[in-house]
């Protein structure tokens, strides 16, 4: 049972709500937040409007604010942020969520302000943007605006995106936008693509820098700007719309045969069931993709199109040959996936085959480590053991986690490769993990009957003594 001296509400509340409020009141001075916080639970009890004008005035002081906010004092800030967008959410939103949207838009206009003089390197003042801009979402349909009224107000929080404060605005507001909404917006946006920045005359011409084909030039960068801009926002409300015809014309003829752009315009006719289309967005970008580079969107579409279109064995050799190309575990399973019984059995055994004659020894190791085909994973250490890389600890120490239980040796031999590394090439921040490493073999050798060819564990122990005696913080680490 808790005594009555804990700190728990049952207790509290036994003090009476005199005492309570005189404490209140007590812990509160000199600490402007807990008082801010106070007035908005007091403003509460009336009603949600004297909520949004507490709240609308301290938004004010806010934006008006041009002191430097450095790191000891973001966290702060973003508390009285945070402090605020709960009480929109809380007391506002659910009698007043036109008000509420109203209050929310304002803390992410004043987003640009608030970046320019702070310093927010950890992140605190993004991410109570992020959420209150998803609160916008969340409360933008309840709000019931006009779709004029809301197409004007998006259109303009796009424009001046220009610290990622509105990103995904118009997927957030779709529904609330509804298709006169979305119609409207994209009035907007075509009217503003006809109306690019205009260039300045050579002589008036700006550089901001230097890149590896010459000077940067300020009015290139407005115009590419300007333009991607553009396009986002009309791909966006294509997407809202459902317009897929709509989406693909956004982008011209050669950017369609980038693999990316063609793959994203394959996805979206597919999804409404145009498997031919969606085959004929790829084939433009097919010459690109043969060329090599990544492109994992490109193939996963292509694949996924060839099914569609009832090209089953054709989609089965595309894994089979992306597995052989890449080792990509996930479309190996793909390929097993659909296979009938035994056959499914006997792939795996040929795959698994491939995988262990890999160029690539670690990243074969890593396959099979984790398929699983652990079994597999010690053959392949101790038959190719002089690949072992003790630099790759990133394989081979997780991997010999895995093995130690039913394959000490192998599991051995990868903790060695990684001593090895650490002590031949003095990387002495490793010495710690390595003397960790020396004393799980170890343990690990009480359950080796069989070293075969190799030092046991006192051999081993002692070849490290003659070739690294003098790195004496390692051994002091391993005693």
């Amino acid at each position: 049972m808790a005594s009555e001296k804990t700190l728990n509400v049952k207790n509290l509340a036994g003090l009476g709500a005199e005492r309570l409020a005189e404490l209140v009141l007590e812990l509160s001075a000199g600490d402007a937040a807990a008082k801010r916080r106070l007035r908005l639970e007091l403003a509460s009890r009336s009603g949600g409007a004297d909520v949004a004008t507490e709240i609308r005035k301290r938004l004010v002081t806010i934006a008006k604010a041009r002191s430097f906010v450095d790191w000891r004092k973001i966290k702060a800030l973003a508390l009285d942020l945070e402090t605020q967008r709960i009480a929109i959410t809380t007391y506002v939103a659910p009698d007043a969520p036109a008000e509420a949207f109203d209050l929310l838009w304002r803390i992410l206009a004043m987003a640009p302000s608030i970046y320019e003089r702070s310093d927010d390197g950890n992140g605190m003042i993004s991410n109570v943007i992020a959420i209150a801009r998803a609160d916008l979402g969340a409360i933008g349909e309840r709000a019931n605006l006009a779709p004029s009224t809301l197409a004007d107000r998006v259109f303009e929080g796009v424009v001046a995106n220009d610290y990622g404060q509105f990103d995904g605005l118009i997927a957030l507001l779709a529904k609330s936008l509804g298709r006169d909404g979305l119609e409207l917006l994209k009035a907007k946006f075509e009217k503003l693509a006809a109306q690019p920045p205009v260039r300045s005359k050579d002589g008036e011409r700006r550089i901001i820098g230097y890149g590896s084909s010459g000077p940067l030039y300020e009015d290139d960068i407005t115009v590419r700007y300007h333009t991607r801009m553009v396009q986002s926002a009309l791909t966006e409300i294509a997407d809202a719309l459902g317009d897929v015809d709509g989406y693909a014309v956004l982008f011209s003829a050669q950017e369609r045969t980038n693999p990316a752009i063609a793959s994203r315009i394959a996805e979206r006719m597919l999804a409404v069931g145009r498997a031919d289309d969606a085959m004929a967005a790829l084939a433009l970008a097919e010459p690109d993709f043969r060329k090599g580079g990544h492109w994992p969107d490109w193939q996963r579409m292509w694949i996924d199109t060839l099914d569609a279109l009832g090209r089953g064995e054709d989609a089965q050799a595309e894994r089979w040959a992306i597995f052989e190309r890449t080792l990509n575990a996930d479309y190996l399973r793909a390929h097993i996936k659909r296979l009938p019984d035994f056959d499914d059995e006997e792939a795996e055994i040929r795959a698994l085959a491939y995988v262990s004659r890999w160029a690539n020894f670690h990243q074969a190791l890593a396959f099979l480590i984790n398929w699983p085909a652990h079994d597999l994973a010690a053959k392949l250490v101790i038959a190719r053991q002089g690949e072992l890389d003790g630099n790759h600890y990133e394989v081979l120490t997780p991997g010999a986690e895995v093995l130690e239980q039913r394959h000490p040796l192998a599991a051995t031999l990868m903790l060695r490769a990684m001593i090895d590394y650490s002590l031949i090439h003095a990387r002495t921040k490793r010495y710690g993990h390595a003397a960790h490493h020396l004393q799980a073999c170890e343990h690990l050798a009480k359950r080796i009957e069989d070293f075969c060819d190799r030092r046991d564990h006192a051999a081993y122990v002692a070849h490290l003594r003659t070739l690294h005696g003098r790195k004496t913080s390692f051994w002091n680490a391993a005693s």
